[in-house]
């Protein structure tokens, strides 16, 4: 029985031992440390947002926080500077030279806002569909952030708008958040889709699908026979010199030119059961069906036609003068019919 006192005395103590480095990293788990980061929800920066286990200094303001949706950096030795009068004891900064604070935030996207005023500019102004709404503001449209607890549908609570200039003002809020009152300004157009030119079009060059693009332009900019239908113009030829960026109209566009000025052409005098093909030059361009002056080479008169082919002319004023011709014989003959029949 003797013997077993000393195993007892060392269990004891091994005991205590245990409780004590138990106890020990207790301590040391609570004591004060340095966060590497901290999201900050408010405008201040608390002890407790920096300072694991600050206790009941937790609450101490000490900074301003950033800008909604903003981060910053702190120095670890502000830090300790700004705890030092509260006496937090066993604060140890460790490897942390500076900390990076966040101020949480809900994010308002600049397309929202935007959508936002084109519904309301639609429905209470009977503009049409939203979607051609076009909006431009007075200062540069950007993603605004408001505090996280504002979670209610942005919504437009006042609104003017004037038909004739297309200035508006709107005013926006979050139904619950006092804080969030958004203004802005700007003008409104309703656009329609028109077919525009990528590059420069001399006189006479056909339109591939490659020259033209579908842009938004504001409807009073747009004429009544703006082309929409890129299919309406690939194809056809530019009447004059078109520019960049210029919305095509009907009147721009032409069949493309079958004939240059100067050019060698054929002329074609044509009767029924008479046709007659002669060497011609070309006075003027045309395209198919355009009425030009040609020089029949052979007699050098000039005669007027009709384009009909590449390098082809129908003429006109020669078919003209062979039916008169042939009217009077053909009356003879029916007259010397009429008077043997007699």
């Amino acid at each position: 029985m003797i013997r077993t006192i000393p195993f007892a005395i060392a269990a004891v103590l091994a005991l205590g031992a245990t409780a004590a480095a138990q106890t020990l990293a207790s301590i040391e788990s609570e004591r004060p440390a340095l966060r590497s980061e901290a999201t900050i929800t408010g405008a201040i920066v608390r002890i407790g947002d920096l300072i694991d286990h600050a206790g009941i200094i937790a609450n101490v303001p000490i900074f301003r926080a950033p800008d909604l949706g903003s981060t910053g950096t702190i120095s670890a030795d502000r830090v300790l500077q700004a705890v030092r009068a509260h006496a937090l004891v066993g604060l140890d900064p460790g490897p942390i030279s500076e900390i990076t604070v966040t101020r949480a935030s809900r994010a308002i996207a600049a397309h929202e806002i935007e959508t936002r005023i084109a519904a309301a500019l639609a429905k209470e102004f009977t503009l049409g569909d939203a979607a051609n709404i076009a909006l431009k503001f007075d200062h540069t449209l950007r993603t605004i952030y408001v505090e996280p607890a504002a979670k209610g549908a942005l919504r437009v609570n006042q609104l003017r708008f004037d038909p004739r200039s297309g200035r508006f003002d709107a005013s926006l809020d979050i139904p619950g958040a006092a804080s969030v009152k958004l203004n802005f300004s700007g003008v409104a157009h309703v656009t329609a889709e028109v077919l525009t030119l990528a590059r420069p079009l001399a006189r006479g060059d056909v339109i591939k699908s490659a020259d033209v693009a579908i842009e938004r332009r504001p409807r009073t900019d747009i004429g009544a026979d703006a082309i929409t239908d890129a299919s309406k113009a690939i194809g056809l030829a530019a009447r004059n010199t078109i520019n960049v960026g210029r919305p095509l109209r009907a009147a721009d566009l032409m069949k493309p030119e079958l004939v240059q000025r100067n050019e060698s052409v054929t002329i074609v005098y044509e009767v029924p059961g008479i046709m007659l093909t002669v060497r011609g030059k070309a006075m003027d361009s045309g395209a198919e069906g355009d009425m030009i002056d040609v020089l029949n080479v052979q007699s050098k008169r000039t005669v007027r036609g009709t384009v009909v082919g590449p390098g082809r002319v129908v003429a006109h004023s020669m078919a003209a003068r062979v039916v008169a011709a042939a009217e009077p014989a053909t009356s003879a003959v029916s007259s010397n019919a009429r008077e043997g029949a007699q």
